[in-house]
């Protein structure tokens, strides 16, 4: 009798703790990103990412890039918290269609097949969050590039910001101090500024993101001055004053698909692409030495990157039992 009371307590204290148990394998409790999160929840998170991450990469190098910038353009508007990755529904609109993401974010097909592989293999356990910092990591090591651990366990937002995707993303025409002000309000700083801005060795940048320094930089229809003028000259023939758009431009002409310091080497030489880049060399004189650091040592800007992407990626996450894990990046949970 004792026996058999002893084994019925066990039970019931057991299922009492089920519950928690349960949540514990994809709920941020304690509000930390850590790297082991999905340990037990999902340990083959991480290699699915890579493997679609590498297939994606393989069928076209652009797409490093492109994964890498969607992950920056998350986080700056309100948090890495996956809200890029909605599509337009009902009242919701989607920040794919603000003027910094139309015709030109790309990769939601990647994610989506990420996605897909992670919800059959741990259903509604990884976040598009954690997807998203993961495959920017990934990508950037395809390329070339520097690797480190991603701390993990970001939940997704059920909402998205059009104005913030409008307002709060670095642009290519924004001032100097524009850009170090968005970056501050983030929680970043200059060295974090010029490091991520060498994420601009691989992808490309389309005609109309600088047609202005071609044509008319400051409103009297001359170029800019800062621009070396062979380098525009080449730049001219295919990006017109007016027509080409989306016609389009390597950032680092010297190597496009190889994560390197070649981007600092080329804006010392005045040949950076868009008016942001170059504006690291002509406007302030910290970051002119950054830049220099940089150009000259591949390590120490590998090393401060990896740095300065960790930083972004805890960029107000929403952790705990703020948002959700999303079944679809598209969607929120209905």
């Amino acid at each position: 009798m004792a026996k058999s009371l002893s084994l019925f307590f066990m039970i019931i204290s057991l299922l009492s703790f089920a519950p928690i148990l349960c949540l514990s394998s994809n709920t941020n409790y304690n509000g930390y990103l850590y790297p082991q999160f999905y340990d037990w929840s999902c340990p083959n998170a991480k290699d699915i990412v890579k493997s679609v991450v590498a297939k994606a990469v393989a069928r076209e190098a652009r797409m490093a890039a492109s994964l890498l910038r969607l992950h920056f353009h998350d986080c700056f508007v309100k948090g890495c918290d996956a809200s890029l990755l909605l599509d337009s529904r009902g009242t919701l609109i989607s920040e794919k269609i603000s003027n910094t993401n139309r015709n030109s974010a790309r990769g939601f097909e990647v994610i989506d097949e990420i996605k897909s592989a992670l919800e059959e293999e741990c259903p509604q356990t990884v976040s598009c969050a954690d997807i998203l910092a993961l495959a920017a990591r990934d990508s950037t090591v395809l390329a070339g590039g520097p690797s480190w651990e991603v701390p993990l366990g970001r939940r997704d937002s059920r909402d998205a910001s059009f104005s913030g995707s409008n307002n709060n993303i670095p642009a290519p025409n924004n001032t100097f101090n524009t850009i170090l002000t968005k970056f501050k309000l983030k929680g970043l700083d200059l060295v974090d500024l010029v490091a991520l801005s060498g994420s601009h060795t691989i992808g490309n940048a389309r005609c109309t993101s600088f047609r202005q320094r071609l044509y008319n930089q400051s409103g009297n229809n001359l170029p800019d001055y800062t621009l070396d003028q062979y380098y525009a000259a080449q730049l001219r023939t295919m990006c017109p004053k007016s027509g080409g758009d989306q016609n389009l431009f390597f950032l680092n002409y010297v190597s496009p698909t190889k994560f390197d310091n070649s981007y600092y080497q080329n804006l010392l030489a005045s040949k950076g692409l868009l008016n942001s880049d170059q504006i690291l060399v002509t406007k302030n004189q910290a970051s002119v030495e950054l830049v220099k650091l940089y150009a000259e040592n591949n390590e120490i800007f590998f090393q401060r990157f990896a740095k300065s992407m960790v930083k972004l990626g805890n960029i107000s996450p929403l952790t705990g039992y703020r948002g959700e894990i999303r079944k679809n990046c598209r969607n929120i949970n209905y």
